[in-house]
């Protein structure tokens, strides 16, 4: 159980991170769209990128703790959820041309790795509550 929560715990901190990068370039948006110009343009596709990757760090990470999960009988059913919020980085590649569209986008992976983190910290709560069950 215990490698179950310090997977747990990993995967919180890979969506924490990414949140982060989202919340950054969305104000960077904020600021693009009120004639920020290349630069902030240029930072805001950068913390994009940034969050694609620990959305991709954050998938393998997920997977990790479905393993453990598996190993202490607690069943993890994210798979849709997961696809859905994980899918966010392919709007990144869709060369979106208006700025609106961009933030939209942001607004919506950030409201999808909300959702993941609250899901994992209910998920490695309840873990962690039947470990200590379990040591009493």
């Amino acid at each position: 159980m215990q490698e179950a929560v310090q997977a747990g715990e990993r995967v919180l901190q890979t969506l924490y991170a990414a949140r982060d990068k989202l919340g950054s370039a969305r104000n960077w948006g904020i600021f693009d769209m009120l004639g920020g110009g290349f630069i902030s343009d240029l930072v805001k596709h950068s913390k994009m990128n940034d969050a694609s990757a620990l959305m991709e760090q954050a998938k393998s990470d997920i997977q990790r703790f479905q393993r453990e999960l598996r190993d202490v009988q607690v069943s993890l059913d994210l798979r849709m959820e997961i696809g859905s919020f994980l899918s966010f980085a392919d709007f990144f590649l869709d060369g979106l041309v208006a700025d609106y569209m961009v933030q939209s986008k942001i607004t919506d992976a950030r409201e999808q790795v909300d959702d993941a983190i609250n899901r994992i910290e209910k998920i490695l709560a309840d873990v962690k509550n039947r470990m200590n069950a379990e040591v009493y």
